[in-house]
């Protein structure tokens, strides 16, 4: 570590995240009710929607994806409070089942942004997942339909969760040390 990394604590390890992962394909397996619509919101969740996406296929659900790209932190570690659709679908929702699948929930923001664009634009029905929960942190009232872990209010990077676009690789969920 050089001068000036922070300390990051691991959280959630690999085999932690890979069999929690399993138990959501397997949720999300048994409550689809029609070919389902993957739509990644993309940067932070690309790890988790891939490993999910794998997981599905061996629970026996054969997804299509697409990705957009929702954001309300730019290189920060903030919310701005307005959230920006800067990557929109290729795809066309109107009538199809969609899981949206997002890295945190946190105020609600991006989760029910882009869960109401899609039954704008449409969907036959609209299911979230989510890696991560922090419930402490929700100022809307919205919840994920599948969650991987609920957490406290800690910054967390790693397995595809960025600081100022850095640490996405860590294998690990891992908190930022605040001293």
């Amino acid at each position: 570590m050089s001068v000036g990394e922070p300390v990051i604590d691991v959280l959630f390890g690999e085999s932690e995240i890979a069999a929690r992962v399993e138990t959501l394909a397997g949720e999300i397996a048994r409550a689809q009710n029609g070919e389902l619509l993957i739509v990644v919101i993309l940067k932070g969740s690309f790890v988790f929607a891939a490993d999910l996406l794998r997981a599905l296929d061996r629970a026996g659900v054969k997804p299509q994806v697409d990705f957009m790209t929702l954001s309300s932190y730019g290189a920060g570690t903030r919310s701005s409070g307005v959230v920006k659709l800067t990557r929109d679908l290729s795809e066309d929702v109107d009538g199809r089942h969609i899981l949206i699948v997002d890295d945190i929930l946190e105020p609600g923001r991006t989760l029910a942004a882009a869960r109401d664009m899609m039954r704008d634009r449409g969907a036959a029905s609209v299911m979230t997942c989510l890696l991560l929960d922090k419930v402490e942190k929700r100022e809307l009232p919205i919840e994920a339909d599948f969650k991987g872990f609920v957490i406290d209010d800690r910054f967390v990077v790693g397995y595809g969760l960025d600081l100022a676009h850095r640490y996405r690789g860590l294998p690990y969920i891992g908190a930022v040390r605040q001293d």
